[in-house]
């Protein structure tokens, strides 16, 4: 806790966030800190596109230069294994604290949109690497670490609801950037939101108030088969001092409109559209397979959020519709089938209103786990418009319309929100 305490002050002292106590090059008793020279070592498919230097312009460009180059010596700190989860646990909480603010024009630095989710992820994408590289002198469990530094780093630690008397509990997840090699400047505007929003109060449709606390999710197979969405969504759902009234997940969707998503599917089938990592589902539309970890559950989950409500008050500047496609193999069937009105009794999922990817996944996952734990929730999951306006120019990383329609788009997911929340 004191390590924690200690980073906490110096982010409140320093505009950059950054944990500096913990960032000495050696120790008070004059010992050498725990770490040899780093090793040449392999980067996974994900880190590796950190040659690109427009992902350090964008990390630069927001001011969180300091969190990658401080990063490694901080590491070298450690003397034991504790010291590095204690460590881990506190950079990413300033790292993701450091994000929170700068989305809400707290926390100045850098000429990129406050708004702009590209320079979180691509911070975190370096420190991981740098963790990676890092040889300490004694045993550690690399996976464990960078699974406590991502979390830390994505909201998942240390982002409680306040519980307020009155106030309503709404707990939202955003995704990272995806789809980077054809693309690497792409942002994504569920990620964009879940910042911009995360600690708000906001005043609902009724006039009652509203606290949204949010995560931003990987794009990665392998984080969802090792539990992420149950780590992110069980304390929020489980009984306990301040869960959350409402649950939706959001992810990037269709151009031009936000959709509803009536129904969420149980199957992966997104082959051959790889994740970030460029891991593939295993599933493809005629093949389709379950997703591993998952629990018991129907092959679809219906959305329990008042659509009907969402969409007659909120249409501009982007159409919001329910959207009730899946795909699914009928009973008795083998092929996969197309439906407009949602599944048939005793089918198989193909695909939800999300597709067979991680965004139908995240739903699904979510809200299996509220209907285990707590069904009297509303629960769904919305898509937004994608996100357009980069430059021609592909040196260029920002411009006036990407900007636009991105505070656009964080601007009427929290007017769904605002409706979605309302105590019926």
């Amino acid at each position: 806790m004191m390590l924690l305490r200690r980073a906490a002050s110096a982010a409140a002292l320093l505009a950059t966030v950054l944990p500096v106590t913990l960032a000495s090059p050696a120790h008070a008793d004059g010992s050498a800190p725990a770490c040899r020279a780093p090793a040449s070592v392999p980067l996974d498919a994900e880190q590796a596109r950190l040659t690109d230097p427009r992902t350090t312009a964008l990390i630069e460009r927001a001011g969180f230069g300091d969190f990658v180059r401080r990063f490694p010596a901080a590491l070298c700190t450690s003397r034991t294994a504790a010291e590095a989860e204690r460590l881990l646990d506190s950079w990413g909480q300033a790292l993701w604290q450091a994000s929170v603010r700068r989305a809400q024009g707290q926390r100045p630095g850098g000429d990129l949109a406050p708004g702009d989710d590209r320079p979180l992820y691509w911070a975190r994408l370096s420190m991981t690497a740098a963790l990676a590289r890092w040889q300490p002198a004694f045993a550690v469990d690399r996976a464990a670490l960078r699974t406590r530094f991502e979390d830390a780093s994505r909201g998942l630690a240390d982002n409680a609801f306040r519980a307020a008397p009155g106030v309503r509990r709404v707990f939202i997840s955003g995704f990272d950037p995806f789809g980077l090699d054809a693309e690497i400047r792409r942002a994504n505007p569920s990620g964009s939101a879940a910042l911009q929003l995360n600690g708000r109060q906001v005043t609902l449709a009724d006039g009652s108030r509203a606290e949204i606390r949010a995560v931003v999710l990987p794009v990665r197979y392998a984080d969802f088969d090792s539990g992420i969405v149950e780590r992110a969504f069980t304390p929020r759902l489980a009984a306990g001092a301040a869960p959350a009234d409402v649950i939706t997940t959001v992810s990037q969707g269709y151009p031009g409109i936000f959709t509803l998503e009536d129904w969420a599917g149980r199957a992966r089938s997104a082959d051959p559209y790889p994740d970030n990592a460029r891991a593939l589902s295993g599933g493809t539309r005629e093949h389709p397979v379950t997703a591993p970890g998952l629990g018991p559950g129907p092959e679809f989950i219906r959305t329990t959020l008042p659509a009907d409500a969402v969409t007659a008050a909120v249409q501009a500047p982007y159409p919001v519709l329910l959207n009730s496609d899946v795909t699914e193999i009928p009973a008795g069937g083998t092929a996969p089938v197309d439906r407009t009105d949602g599944p048939t009794p005793g089918s198989r999922a193909v695909a939800g209103g999300g597709g067979g990817y991680l965004s139908n996944e995240v739903a699904y996952r979510s809200n299996r786990l509220r209907a285990e734990l707590a069904p009297q929730l509303p629960g769904g999951h919305l898509h937004t418009p994608v996100l357009t306006g980069l430059p021609a120019d592909p040196q260029l990383l920002t411009g006036p319309e990407f900007e636009r329609n991105e505070s656009a788009i964080t601007a009427e997911v929290r007017a769904v929100l605002e409706h979605a929340a309302v105590r019926r």
